[in-house]
């Protein structure tokens, strides 16, 4: 699918705009692009304006040298909403698209409707960066391929990915796309989450979302998130992993449609 783009300083953001009403705004994790989001959009356009976009370093975004800070992608998400006159929007984030949604929030606040985090973290563990550096170095020493395997582990069940090959291959394939440079960047920008204890500033609806087997962001932080987020709504989808919207289409839908149902009061 070819993309539009927008200038923003020296990079190119790409993003496409599909259907009417209310902004609603899809951010992709870390090694995916925007089309992560396909199975959501046959219903989310026809209740929105869907505003999809790829991450710096990845898809047809420009993917310049490292390290990027996630306040660095939150600044070219809001050049992208300014570009495109977005004023308000509903957010929903998954893994790195929650922690810049997150970060975005604290910074720029009052522009979310709601917020939805999906299977993310607001603080990483103490080895984090060690583990981040690690796997930015393997990506730097053997390609893509050398965190393929690793990364499908951490993101899929054993029995999806067995009884999904061509989903699978699908993701595979996009991992393997991602330039090294977004990758090793990204990694930097997600090993430095740290928003836990800003919480509680966040003002609109959220919705915290986690996959019952999410090994790369597990249920656990995720229910910080939510206790440390005041009124806060937490959903375990049973039987997903990492990118549960994948995964676990339907019970993601279902959770994020009646999160959406409660607090979008559009016609």
């Amino acid at each position: 699918m070819e993309k539009n783009k927008v200038q923003l300083g020296d990079i190119e953001i790409a993003y496409t705009v599909e259907g009417h009403g209310p902004w609603m705004t899809l951010s992709h994790s870390l090694a995916c692009d925007s089309t992560m989001w396909d199975p959501q959009m046959s219903w989310l356009t026809q209740r929105f304006k869907v505003l999809r976009f790829d991450t710096r370093g990845h898809g047809q975004s420009s993917a310049p040298p490292g390290p990027y800070t996630l306040e660095q992608l939150a600044d070219d998400v809001h050049g992208l909403f300014k570009a495109l006159g977005v004023q308000n929007t509903h957010w929903v984030g998954l893994s790195m698209g929650g922690m810049i949604g997150q970060t975005y929030a604290l910074k720029y606040p009052g522009v979310f409707t709601t917020l939805a985090l999906c299977d993310t973290t607001s603080r990483r563990p103490p080895n984090a960066q060690t583990m981040w550096k690690e796997r930015s170095q393997m990506a730097r020493d053997l390609g893509m391929q050398g965190v393929l395997e690793n990364t499908l582990s951490r993101w899929f069940d054993p029995p999806f990915r067995a009884a999904n090959p061509a989903v699978i291959d699908r993701i595979s394939q996009g991992i393997l796309a991602t330039p090294v440079n977004g990758f090793c960047g990204c990694c930097d920008a997600i090993s430095q989450i740290d928003t836990q204890d800003r919480l509680k500033e966040i003002k609109c609806p959220t919705l915290v979302l986690v996959g019952e087997n999410d090994h790369g962001t597990p249920p656990a932080m995720a229910k910080r998130i939510h206790e440390n987020l005041p009124g806060s709504e937490f959903v375990v989808i049973p039987d997903a992993g990492h990118i549960s919207n994948i995964e676990q289409t339907e019970k993601f839908d279902a959770a994020l449609k009646a999160f959406l149902d409660r607090h979008d009061q559009h016609p």
